[in-house]
């Protein structure tokens, strides 16, 4: 274990990064103030010895990223449903409502994925890319393509 000073030098030197990793990939303060304490804890239990300055600075990044995501995979998995039980959800839906959740679970896996992580959920095309481990470039083009099945699905463009 580490001694409380170094601790304390490196909260203080990298703090700034941590929590500016943090916000880039979570968007909430609550969770980067969790991210936060975990990335220095780690560091405080962990037993490297690092090289030099810049290696330390490798590590808390790279224990601060893998964190963001840990947190958004567990955050991803807790808050949502699986997408076949939402039709049993579905059921005190407006009609119209209904009709474009229809559409939307008679797309293709690859379409509906990312349509319901973009509009149901609201994750942006980046967090979508993350989380499915896709390119952000390509998660563009099937919600691009994805959005013209749903149109001619629903018969023009007033659903969409």
């Amino acid at each position: 274990m580490r001694s409380e000073q170094e601790i304390n030098d490196v909260i203080e030197r990298y703090a700034d990064t941590v929590c500016r990793l943090c916000t880039i990939y979570l968007k909430n303060y609550a969770d980067t103030e969790d991210i936060f304490q975990t990335v220095f804890l780690k560091y405080a239990l962990c037993s490297v010895a690092f090289e030099s300055e810049e290696h330390r600075k490798a590590w808390i990044i790279r224990v601060t990223v893998n964190a963001c995501k840990d947190l958004l995979k567990s955050f991803f998995h807790s808050r949502t449903v699986p997408l076949q039980q939402l039709p049993e959800m579905a059921v005190s839906m407006p009609s119209d409502h209904r009709e474009v959740l229809d559409a939307v679970l008679s797309l293709p896996k690859k379409y509906k994925d990312v349509v319901y992580l973009h509009y149901y959920e609201g994750y942006t095309a980046p967090q979508i890319s993350r989380i499915l481990g896709k390119n952000v470039n390509t998660v563009y083009t099937l919600l691009t393509r994805s959005k013209q099945l749903l149109k001619e699905k629903l018969g023009g463009e007033e659903h969409v």
